[in-house]
């Protein structure tokens, strides 16, 4: 069984900043693209970025320029560094990964970790 743990919420004042972090663990799975989403009270959730196995990314066009997303494939690994943060970015934040676990393909979703933004 593989598992996505996420960690590095919190809170944080307008303008401040926060690196998510998100490790894939388990036996015999190969990652493939893996990437953060996120879901404001209210909201539907909605994709923030995605990174594939070559290092291509792809952002929420309104996010482009503040948040970053990186990936270690050693560690199998994801970072969403966010900079310059604003209210309306409070949500959880979920790690998603599209994989082969066993020899069949899938994907999975961490528990969600929340970021506050506010003074």
């Amino acid at each position: 069984q593989v598992q996505l743990v996420e960690s590095g919420g919190g809170l944080v004042q307008p303008g401040g900043s926060l690196t998510l972090s998100c490790k894939a663990s388990g036996s015999n799975f190969l990652v493939y693209e893996m990437g953060w989403h996120r879901q404001a009270p209210g909201k539907q959730r909605e994709l923030v970025a995605v990174i594939s196995r070559n290092g291509s990314t792809n952002y929420r066009d309104s996010l482009k320029g503040r948040f970053a997303i990186s990936r270690d494939l050693a560690a199998d690994t994801v970072y969403l560094r966010m900079n310059s943060l604003k209210p309306e970015d409070t949500a959880v934040y979920y790690c998603h990964a599209d994989l082969i676990v066993g020899g069949r393909l899938g994907d999975i979703w961490g528990q969600g970790t929340q970021v506050t933004v506010s003074s």
